[in-house]
């Protein structure tokens, strides 16, 4: 009899991996299926960090490494946060784990306790919601609209709040929206939490450079919040090392010394070599990375195109990361080739099955009238898949 933990049985399969393994079922039988359902960028690591990665192997880099980073990666780090963020972290306010994920889950996993109310701004990424019941939290979910550009007022934020409240996770640029957050925005809804001074805040700045002209505001750098502020940030996604799995936080002293604590009874050390090529990224000028930010800039026009011309789609035009986040609801209640579209996942499924093209369900990131689309692909591969989609609609 295989009884499993009511924890494992409460967490949801990841919406993003489930709908990857679909699309690879559906390869293995012969189909050529345009995957773009993924968060991960299709270029390959840059050279300068390959070298450094490299050369750490010939240096006989195959120690375990400190639990919260070598100290040198985390200069690199504080030094970063200085100069793209305006942020002075000490090092014992840094901490580096295996990819932002786990950074995240470190961080819930010290400040929660069961019966806390987490404040997830939809739409939101789809490990926070997953992360905070893992922890024992209740994730409260604030509602957005493609019509406001997917961002929440101050005034929503508020009536969210409980005497419960213990965490909010904001994320800008956003992931599946695209949208980013200006600084007036932020400083509004910092006014809020000014007035709860036991509400604590992740701020997730992973796509931060993936930006089309409107400048990333940390949210750490609005001097109230600061003490009160977790800024999380990794090297995946805009250095394309998605496999090289390099996270990490600038945190209130306490809060980095409980996630050590918590990681050096779960993973230990990051990997040794993948620490030693984050220097180099994390040193370079963000200059060096610019030619892929064009290129996603580039994929951005010619999706929103696309997709403006397909019949039902109601789009806007995001200004970061490298998804777009569609409304289909038109399609609710429709017939297409004799299948029912009732929701955002049949929709999804429909797209899959008929167009051959993975896109993943609203649902997962608390807006169930949206699919997310990554265009993390060749311009060639975005035609098609728009193409496709368009026809089997049709």
């Amino acid at each position: 009899m295989e009884i499993l933990s009511n924890r494992i049985n409460s967490l949801p399969v990841s919406a993003t991996l489930a709908m990857a393994a679909k699309a690879r079922n559906l390869k293995e039988k012969g189909i050529d299926v345009i995957g773009l359902s993924l968060g991960e960028p299709d270029f390959n690591t840059p050279d300068f960090i390959k070298d450094a990665a490299i050369k750490a192997v010939k240096d006989n880099y195959n120690s375990y490494s400190p639990v919260d980073g070598y100290i040198d990666v985390k200069k690199s780090i504080k030094n970063k946060f200085k100069r793209d963020n305006n942020l002075d972290y000490d090092l014992n306010q840094i901490v580096v784990s295996t990819g932002a994920k786990q950074s995240i889950a470190n961080v819930c996993m010290v400040l929660l306790n069961p019966g806390d109310e987490v404040i997830l701004p939809a739409p939101y990424w789809v490990s926070y919601s997953a992360i905070s019941t893992l922890s024992e939290a209740k994730p409260i979910i604030i509602p957005s609209s493609i019509d406001v550009d997917f961002k929440i007022t101050p005034n929503q934020l508020e009536d969210a709040i409980s005497s419960k409240t213990k965490l909010i996770i904001f994320n800008s640029p956003n992931n599946p929206s695209g949208s980013i957050y200006t600084e007036k925005e932020y400083r509004e809804l910092a006014s809020v939490l000014k007035k709860h001074p036991n509400i604590y805040i992740i701020s997730d700045e992973i796509y931060e450079h993936i930006n089309y002209g409107s400048p990333v505001f940390s949210f750490a750098s609005i001097k109230e919040m600061y003490e009160r502020t977790i800024t999380v940030n990794g090297l995946a996604k805009a250095f394309a090392m998605t496999g090289w799995r390099i996270g990490y936080i600038g945190a209130p002293s306490w809060i980095a010394k409980a996630c050590n604590k918590m990681q050096g009874q779960i993973t230990s050390g990051a990997n040794c070599i993948a620490q030693r090529a984050t220097i180099a990224a994390l040193d370079a000028p963000v200059r060096n990375i610019k030619f892929m930010i064009d290129e996603f800039e580039n994929r951005r026009d010619l999706i929103v195109s696309l997709l403006k011309k397909i019949s039902g789609f109601k789009i806007n035009k995001p200004n970061g990361a490298f998804y777009v986040f569609p409304d289909i609801s038109s399609y609710f209640g429709k017939k297409c080739k004799n299948k029912l579209i009732n929701n955002a996942t049949d929709f999804s499924l429909f797209i899959l099955e008929n167009a051959h093209v993975a896109t993943v369900s609203g649902d997962a990131f608390g807006n169930p009238n949206c699919i997310r689309i990554s265009y993390a692909a060749s311009a060639k591969q975005i035609i098609k898949a728009c193409n496709q989609i368009k026809n089997s609609l049709e």
